[in-house]
């Protein structure tokens, strides 16, 4: 519900003004982990200092965020599902796609650790695991990055979650912490949100540092053919600030202070083949 004031608000924001006074507006559509984590509320002012551009941002999942750029309802997105980004690339939606940074995804679950995954190396043995003991499971199921990546997880592991030890939340990242945190139940978050919100919820990282828990982060310029009000030129403006040496520099040491550890890598000029 959340989510969808936000897009209309955005909307409203974007057709309130015709399109002439729109060019020093970009509409950023982005998943929830950038804001949930605090990143955008750093580097959104900075953008807006240099540049003189006003950002709108619309922080849903990447799946929803993608969605909106692709009906031109957006002028930039920074998501983190490569799969699906690829595809909007392939059908001529998203253009210019480039790695930003990345993080990693983590599975946690209440001290008690009822599925016995503690020290467990494998995502797909967690998985298993968590099935076979009827150990209860929160998803988003949102259609985000987060959310895409869990599926692929469960199709590998050869396992069809179902109710009632699996609990879909329709829910941000954020939010989806605090029900698992509720129902004492496992769930898989980027590492940079649990970070953010780990004084908030009881749960551990139980599983950690396996290579299909990767998350990366990339920012795609929006084709102005998606729709008459993209604002193509302010999109790139952003997407090229996300990529410079002083934005990955904010990166490489965003949440160091505060929680003693970078939220996320910076990886300006890497190739998917490079992970």
């Amino acid at each position: 519900m959340v989510a969808c004031r936000l897009v209309a608000l955005a909307l409203t924001l974007g057709l309130a003004a015709p399109a002439g006074a729109q060019s020093k507006t970009v509409l950023l559509s982005t998943t929830t982990s950038t804001q949930d984590s605090g990143l955008l509320d750093v580097l959104v002012p900075l953008f807006e200092g240099k540049t003189g551009y006003t950002v709108k941002t619309i922080s849903v999942g990447t799946g929803q965020a993608l969605a909106l750029a692709a009906r031109g309802e957006a002028d930039v997105t920074l998501a983190h599902a490569p799969a699906l980004e690829k595809k909007y690339v392939a059908e001529g939606r998203m253009l210019n796609r480039r790695l930003v940074m990345y993080n990693d995804f983590v599975v946690i679950g209440p001290a008690a650790d009822p599925a016995g995954l503690k020290g467990e190396r494998s995502a797909l043995a967690a998985l298993k695991k968590i099935a076979a003991a009827g150990a209860r499971f929160v998803s988003r199921g949102d259609r985000s990055g987060t959310h895409t990546l869990e599926l692929a997880l469960w199709k590998q592991a050869g396992v069809e979650p179902k109710a009632p030890w699996y609990i879909e939340s329709g829910q941000g990242m954020g939010a989806t912490l605090g029900i698992a945190d509720d129902r004492k139940a496992c769930t898989i978050t980027d590492r940079a949100t649990y970070l953010a919100f780990q004084k908030r919820v009881t749960l551990k990282v139980l599983v950690e540092g396996d290579r299909p828990l990767l998350n990366i982060y990339s920012v795609m310029e929006v084709n102005p053919a998606n729709g008459p009000r993209v604002n193509a030129a302010g999109g790139k403006v952003l997407a090229d600030f996300m990529l410079s040496p002083e934005v990955q520099h904010v990166i490489k040491t965003f949440g160091v202070d505060k929680y003693g550890q970078p939220l996320f890598v910076p990886i300006a000029g890497k190739k998917d083949e490079d992970f």
